[in-house]
Order: C-alpha cells, then structure tokens, then sequence
C-alpha cells in the first residue's frame, strides 16, 4: 500500500543506513509480523516481536514512535498539500526517527512531490559522479548547478539517475 503514508515512512525507517537487499530482508519480516501494517498493529506488538525481524533497539523505538504519532494525530500528512518541500520537511523531521532523508523519500515516493532532490542520498550521489564524470561526492557547486537545472522537476532527474546506476527501483 504505496499510498497509505503510514506504511510508507515504515519502509523508509526500515530502509535507513542499510542495503536495499538488508531492508527487503526486514521489511518481509517485518509484513510477516505485522500482517496488517497500521499503527494499531505496530503498538500491539512487543519491542522483543519487533526486533526478531531485524531491527535494531533505535528502528523498533523510531516505528514505535511514528505509531503513536500517526494514533493520536500528532502527525496528520494531510497538513502537507497545504506546505512547499522544505516545510514538509521540518514537519516530518520533527518525528524522532525521521531524518531529511527520509522525510524526502516519503515526499518523493507517497506524495509524489516533483522537486525533490535527495543530497543525503548515496545512490543519487554517487550516479551524479559516474553519469557527470565528477568526484564522489559530487562538489556543492556542481549539485547546486544540477539543482538550478532540473527544477522543478528534480524528482524526476533523481529517478532517472537511480536507474542508471540499478535498473531495479526501489519504493517506499
């Protein structure tokens, strides 16, 4: 359910600072587990449940975290379409556990934002400096450039580059 943004900003917790290959194996675990994933489901469960899928003490307090946020409304998504990007952002960050670089994939992959443009990001980084013959990390001034120029469709520019570096898309 790509379009239920509880859901979404699970997988991106999960997804964070691990291979995409580590995330799938925990995210199954963690459906598996869950069955249904909404934040009702994620509270009903122990920490202890929620660690035997693969996540670390942090990942387990961070989903718990979000469930109680999304339960009692202290984060509604729906205040969103009313913020531009870098609002959306200090919203969401606001969520322990929800990073710029998190809060930019749900924005990227649930909200489907047009203007996201992910420098936190490795796999954007790093096809910037193969497709751009640039180092790694790609300078300031080269990612404010490409920023200047892709706007207001970075997100777009950002899918692209992903694939070309993996033609498997990731989805959170």
């Amino acid at each position: 359910m790509r379009n239920d943004p509880f859901f979404s900003l699970c997988k991106s917790i999960i997804g964070q600072q691990i291979s995409v290959q580590a995330a799938n194996s925990v995210w199954n675990k963690f459906e598996l587990k869950v069955k249904k994933i909404n934040p009702k489901n994620v509270l009903k469960l122990t920490r202890s449940q929620l660690s035997s899928c693969g996540l670390s003490r942090q990942k387990v307090e961070y989903l718990k975290n979000l469930a109680i946020k999304f339960n009692t409304k202290a984060i509604d998504v729906r205040n969103l379409k009313t913020m531009d990007d870098e609002t959306a952002i200090a919203y969401l960050t606001q969520v322990k556990g929800i990073g710029r670089w998190t809060a930019q994939m749900f924005l990227f992959f649930n909200q489907h934002r047009s203007d996201i443009f992910p420098t936190q990001d490795i796999g954007f980084l790093r096809a910037i400096s193969n497709n751009y013959k640039t180092t790694y990390p790609p300078p300031t001034k080269k990612l404010d450039a490409l920023k200047k120029l892709w706007t207001p469709y970075a997100t777009v520019a950002t899918w692209y580059l992903w694939r070309s570096i993996d033609p498997v898309p990731v989805k959170y």
